[in-house]
């Protein structure tokens, strides 16, 4: 599998991770002989090491920031500490959602007795009834949203939108079954539609201000023409 470069230069490299990749294996990963790993996939293409800025779940496809040597990931990584990286998704939910609605619910952290706090910015950019029934209705409602998250919790945005009663489509675990299963039936769809689509930011080491960005995986493109959206 070759992945999609987005952005390169002496220092980073940005890539667009696929959906079901997971960024690195864990220790003692029973997955470890199944699967290649993110890292071990960018090593396998550019021969070379490297390291992780931040990460995304396994299951959320899009960009992703890599550091060429250690050295220079603690730079990239203050400008998510200090939220001065713009981070944008898209998601498609279920239900009709908000025009705008500001998520500012506590999300348990890596040490499930500890909530920390999480925000996140929502916009729905398109929405869709379709003449499909799930139950216990005889159509079916999805939006198409814009996120903005301001914190970098485990799992953020697919608590906050389970949280608001419109679980992203796709989601195993915060999802709804029934609307999971209606993409899969009717679209043969059935990767979580959560997508890390732009990172903007000003270069620590240039000082160039960045945009850069990962074009959607081919199911959202299905999706977009059965809805009739476009971006």
């Amino acid at each position: 599998m070759n992945l999609d470069v987005l952005y390169e230069d002496d220092y980073i490299l940005c890539v667009s991770k696929p959906n079901n990749v997971v960024v690195h294996h864990a220790h003692h990963s029973r997955n470890v002989v199944d699967e290649d790993s993110l890292l071990q996939l960018i090593q396998q293409q550019f021969k070379q090491k490297m390291y992780p800025v931040h990460r995304l779940d396994r299951k959320t496809s899009g960009i992703i920031l890599l550091a060429k040597e250690t050295e220079f990931v603690a730079k990239f990584q203050e400008l998510f500490t200090k939220n001065e990286i713009q981070k944008t998704y898209y998601g498609i939910v279920r239900g009709h959602a908000p025009e705008t609605k500001i998520i500012d619910s506590p999300v348990k952290g890596r040490d499930a007795n500890v909530h920390k706090n999480a925000e996140t910015h929502l916009f729905t950019v398109k929405n869709v009834i379709v003449d499909i029934p799930v139950k216990p209705y005889d159509t079916s409602r999805y939006s198409l949203v814009k996120l903005l998250p301001k914190t970098g919790r485990l799992h953020q945005l697919r608590i906050h939108m389970n949280k608001i009663s419109h679980p992203l489509i796709g989601d195993p675990k915060y999802g709804d079954k029934n609307h999971n299963t209606m993409f899969i039936d009717n679209f043969n769809c059935e990767n979580l539609f959560l997508h890390a689509h732009s990172l903007g930011f000003t270069h620590p080491y240039s000082n160039k201000k960045l945009s850069i960005e990962s074009d959607f995986p081919k199911d959202w493109y299905v999706i977009f023409e059965k809805f009739n959206w476009s971006l």
